[in-house]
C-alpha cells in the first residue's frame, strides 16, 4: 500500500505536526494511503473533519508555512473524494482494527436492538453481516467452512483469513465500559501470580533430579489429599469454611452468572457462602490455585455434571482474564505508540493462541460444555451474546431421542454414560471475544479446543505422515481430561500420543508477534506452567502413570487418594464361592506372560472336564483375548467368543450356543460388556482372567449366574486371578483391609458370599 504513494505526499506526512498526525491517525487510522485514490485535485471544502478533532485553525497556528495546511487537507480529501464504488472496495481493505471497532459498535449496542437481543436466527444473520465486513483476502473462498469434526482434515482448520479481523486478539482493544481491568492489576489474583512467576535455569535443570516432596492432608469432602511437587517449595492449604466470590477473583460477568448457572445443585436461597456445593468449593479452590489435580471419584450418576460446571467456570475465568490482558495491552500500546522499543511489559501471549484443551469422550459431553460456556457468559442479562454457527453445532452434536430403542433396558450407570450423541470422533475450536462466541473456529484462531482423543489423533498424526500438525498444542495453559476411565475402553494409546505432543515448540511461527510472547514460552518451559485437571471414575495404574509422568506444574500437584473400605463384592446378589488364585511375577513387565502360563497350566485343566461346562472367561484386555482365542483354536477346544468387534449376528449365535451347552467355553471381553451390557445366560462357572477395570463389573458379571437358575446353584464356581501388581483393582473389589491380607499371604483365598435377594 505504501509503495505507490508519491514523494510529495511522503514529504507532507513527515512535515506534519504531532497534532496533525494524531488527527490524521484518528480519522484515517495509522495508514491512510491506499492504492485506489482519486488523482483529481481535491478542494479543502470537500473534507469534513470530525467533531472530536482539532480545528484546522488551531493546527495552522502551530505551523509556519500555510502550504502544510493545504497539503494536510489534500491528504484527507483523498479519503473522502473517491467514488461510491471505490468506497465499497476500500471498506474491504481497511485496517483490521477499524473493522473491529465497527463490528464491536454493532455487537455492544447499548439500546439492546439489533444482533444482541434477537434469537438464534437473527444471530446467524448478524454473523453473515459481519462476514461481509471482514477482509476479502480469502483466495480459496472456503476458510472456516470445513467442520473440524470431519475425518478428512483440511487447511481450514488451521487458518482464519475470513474472520481474522473479527476475532483476532491483536486487532481488538479493551472496552472500558464492558471489561474491568482493575482485577488484572491486583497482586492477589492467582492468574497473574501464576503466569508472571519466573523460573530460573537452575530450577529447571534440577527438576529431573529433585526428589518429589509430598504431604498429606485430609479435607472434609475430598478426603485424603496428597500434595506433591518436584520444585523446592511445596504449597499446601486447607479449605476455609466460608468463601466470598470477590475473593476468588472471578472475571466479569462470571460473579453474577455463576449463581444462576449453578442453581440446580444448590438447595435453598443463595447465600454469600453457598454459591458452590461443598464438593465444588473444594475443587475450585484447588483449580484456582493453578495446581494440577487428579480426582478419581467422578461418576456420571452422582457428581459428573456438578464437576463439569465447576471446571467450565475455571476455563471461562482463565480465558477471559488472558484475553482481557491482551486487549488491555493492545490499548496501552496504541495510546503510547510503543510499536518498537521496550516491550517486555506487554508479554502476555503464547506461541499460538489456543490456551485451553478439553478432552471429552463423546459429542454429548462437548455439547454440554459449550452450553455451559454460553450460560456463564449470558446469565440474567437481557442482551444475548452472539453465538455463530449455533444451529450447525446443535445439528452435529445434538441427538434425536426417538432414535433410541424404547425397549432398551440397561443399568443406570450405562444410561448416564451413553446418553445423547456418543460419536467419539470430533474436534471443535471455540473463540471468545467480549460478548461473542464463535464455534467451529480454526484451531489457530481459537481460545478453547474441545476434542476426543481420536479426533486429536487424526490431526496430530504419526511419524512419517505428510499431513500432520500439532503446533496448536504448543501453548496450552490449561488441560482438562474428563472421564479418563472411558478412554481405557476406547484407546489409551491416543491419550499417551496426545500427552507426548502437548507444549512442544511449534515448527512454524504462525504469524506470532514474538515481542508479545512470554519468556517462559519462548524458553520452551510451557509444560511447567500448564495446569492439568484429570477426572475419572476409578484409581487405575495407567491413569496414575499419566498424572505422575506428564504433570510437572511448578505450582505442584494434588491427588485424591481415598481407599475403598468396602468392595464391590458386597453387592453380589447370588450365593457363590469366590476363589482368588494368586500368581507370582518377577516384575510388572512379566505379568502378562505369567498370567497366561498360570491360566493354561493351573486353571484351565480343572475345567476341561465335561462336567465343568457353561464356563465364561472374562478377559479385560483385548490382547489377552486374542492370545487365548488363538490358544483355544490351536488346542481345538469347544468354545465360542464375543468381543467388541463381533457382529450382531455372531453375538446372537455365540449366546445361543453357550446357553444350549453346545459350546463349553465362552471368551468375553470387557469392552463388549462396557458398550453393550448384554446379559449372558447359561453361566455356571465363572473365571476372571484378570480383575475387571470397573469394580462394579465384578458384581454385574457374578449376578448373571441367576439369569437362568435351574437348581444348579450348588455347583456354581467363581475363580479370580490376581497378582501383587493388581493391588488397586483388588482393593476395589474386596476392600482395602481384605486386599492387604490377601497380598501379604501367598496362598489362594476362598471367600463365600451370601447374597441378599
Amino acid at each position: 500500500m505504501g509503495k505507490r504513494r508519491s514523494r510529495s505526499q511522503s514529504q507532507l506526512l513527515s512535515s506534519l505536526t504531532k497534532k496533525q498526525k494524531k488527527h490524521l491517525r484518528d480519522f484515517g487510522e495509522e495508514h491512510p494511503f491506499y492504492d485506489r485514490v482519486s488523482r483529481k485535485e481535491a478542494k479543502p471544502q470537500i473534507c469534513q473533519l470530525s467533531e472530536s478533532s482539532d480545528t484546522s485553525n488551531s493546527e495552522s497556528e502551530s505551523d509556519s508555512e500555510p502550504e502544510q495546511v493545504s497539503g494536510y487537507h489534500r491528504l484527507l480529501a483523498t479519503l473522502k473524494n473517491a467514488s461510491e464504488e471505490d468506497d465499497e472496495e476500500e471498506e474491504e481493505e481497511e485496517e483490521k482494527d477499524e473493522e473491529e471497532s465497527i463490528v464491536d459498535d454493532t455487537e455492544m449496542n447499548e439500546d439492546g436492538s439489533g444482533d444482541v437481543s434477537v434469537e438464534e436466527e437473527a444471530g446467524a444473520e448478524a454473523v453473515e453481516i459481519q462476514d461481509t465486513v471482514a477482509l476479502s483476502s480469502d483466495r480459496e473462498g472456503k476458510d472456516g467452512e470445513e467442520p473440524p469434526g470431519t475425518s478428512n482434515r483440511s487447511p481450514e482448520e488451521f487458518t482464519d483469513a475470513k474472520h481474522e479481523s473479527l476475532f483476532s486478539l491483536e486487532t481488538n482493544f479493551l472496552e472500558e465500559q464492558s471489561v474491568d481491568n482493575c482485577s488484572l492489576k491486583a497482586l492477589q489474583d492467582p492468574f497473574l501470580q501464576h503466569v508472571n512467576k519466573e523460573l530460573k535455569e537452575k530450577e529447571i535443570q534440577a527438576v529431573s533430579t529433585n526428589p518429589k516432596n509430598t504431604h498429606q492432608l485430609k479435607w472434609p469432602i475430598l478426603g485424603q489429599l496428597v500434595f506433591s511437587s518436584k520444585f523446592q517449595k511445596l504449597e499446601t492449604f486447607k479449605p476455609p469454611k466460608d468463601i466470598d466470590l470477590n475473593s476468588l477473583h472471578l472475571q466479569k460477568p462470571l460473579a453474577s452468572t455463576w449463581t444462576k448457572t449453578n442453581s440446580q445443585f444448590l438447595s435453598g436461597p443463595p447465600k454469600s457462602s453457598s454459591f458452590f456445593t461443598p464438593l465444588q468449593k473444594e475443587l475450585f479452590l484447588i483449580m484456582n490455585s493453578y495446581q494440577d489435580l487428579f480426582y478419581p471419584e467422578r461418576t456420571a450418576l452422582k457428581n459428573g455434571e456438578e464437576i463439569r460446571h465447576v471446571y467450565c467456570l475455571h476455563v471461562i475465568n482463565h480465558v477471559l482474564k488472558a484475553n482481557a490482558q491482551v486487549l488491555g495491552n493492545n490499548s496501552r500500546r496504541r495510546s503510547q505508540k510503543l510499536g518498537v522499543g521496550n516491550d517486555d511489559d506487554f508479554r502476555d501471549q503464547g506461541l499460538t493462541r489456543p490456551k485451553v484443551l478439553i478432552v471429552v469422550p463423546f459429542r454429548e459431553a462437548a455439547l454440554r460444555v459449550i452450553q455451559l460456556f454460553i450460560s456463564l457468559l449470558e446469565g440474567d442479562s437481557k442482551k444475548k451474546i452472539i453465538v455463530s454457527n449455533k444451529k450447525r453445532f446443535q445439528g452435529e452434536y445434538g441427538s434425536d431421542p426417538d432414535e433410541r430403542p424404547p425397549n432398551l433396558k440397561r443399568p443406570e450407570d450405562y444410561e448416564a454414560v451413553f446418553v445423547g450423541n456418543i460419536d467419539d470422533h470430533f474436534r471443535i475450536g471455540v473463540a471468545i471475544l467480549q460478548r461473542s462466541i464463535r464455534l467451529y473456529a480454526p484451531f489457530y484462531s481459537s481460545d478453547i479446543l474441545i476434542a476426543s482423543p481420536l479426533g486429536l489423533r487424526t490431526i496430530i498424526g504419526g511419524e512419517g505422515e505428510k499431513k500432520r500438525d500439532f503446533d496448536f498444542l504448543s501453548s496450552i495453559e490449561l488441560l482438562i481430561i474428563d472421564q479418563a476411565d472411558i478412554y481405557l475402553m476406547q484407546n489409551w494409546e491416543h491419550v499417551l500420543h496426545l500427552m507426548n505432543h502437548v507444549n512442544l515448540l511449534p515448527l512454524d511461527s504462525h504469524g506470532v508477534d514474538f515481542s508479545r510472547v512470554r519468556m517462559w514460552s519462548l524458553n520452551n518451559w510451557s509444560k511447567y506452567y500448564r495446569q492439568t485437571l484429570l477426572f475419572g471414575a476409578l484409581q487405575d495404574a495407567q491413569i496414575n502413570s499419566v498424572f505422575n509422568k506428564y504433570c510437572i506444574n511448578l505450582q505442584g500437584q494434588v491427588a485424591v487418594r481415598n481407599v475403598p473400605m468396602t468392595g464391590s463384592i458386597s453387592h453380589v446378589l447370588v450365593q457363590l464361592p469366590h476363589v482368588f488364585q494368586r500368581m507370582e511375577a518377577e516384575n510388572l513387565a512379566s505379568v502378562i506372560d505369567a498370567r497366561f502360563n498360570f491360566f493354561i497350566n493351573k486353571i484351565l485343566p480343572q475345567y476341561r472336564d465335561a462336567v465343568m461346562s457353561h464356563t465364561l472367561i472374562y478377559v479385560p484386555s483385548y490382547f489377552d483375548f486374542v492370545r487365548l482365542r488363538n490358544y483355544f483354536k490351536k488346542e481345538e477346544l469347544n468354545f465360542t467368543h464375543i468381543c467388541e468387534y463381533t457382529q450382531k449376528s455372531g453375538v446372537s449365535r455365540a449366546r445361543h450356543f453357550f446357553l444350549q451347552g453346545e459350546k463349553q467355553f465362552m471368551l468375553l471381553t470387557e469392552r463388549f460388556h462396557f458398550y453393550k451390557r448384554y446379559t449372558i445366560k447359561g453361566i455356571r462357572n465363572l473365571i476372571f482372567y484378570e480383575l475387571p477395570t470397573y469394580p462394579h463389573f465384578y458384581s454385574e458379571i457374578c449376578d448373571m449366574l441367576r439369569a437362568t437358575s435351574r437348581g444348579e446353584e450348588a455347583t456354581w464356581t467363581c475363580t479370580v486371578l490376581y497378582s501383587k501388581y493388581d493391588a488397586q483393582r483388588l482393593a476395589a473389589v474386596v476392600g482395602v483391609e481384605r486386599a492387604a491380607q490377601m497380598l501379604q499371604s501367598k496362598k489362594s483365598v476362598h471367600l463365600f458370599i451370601t447374597g441378599e435377594k
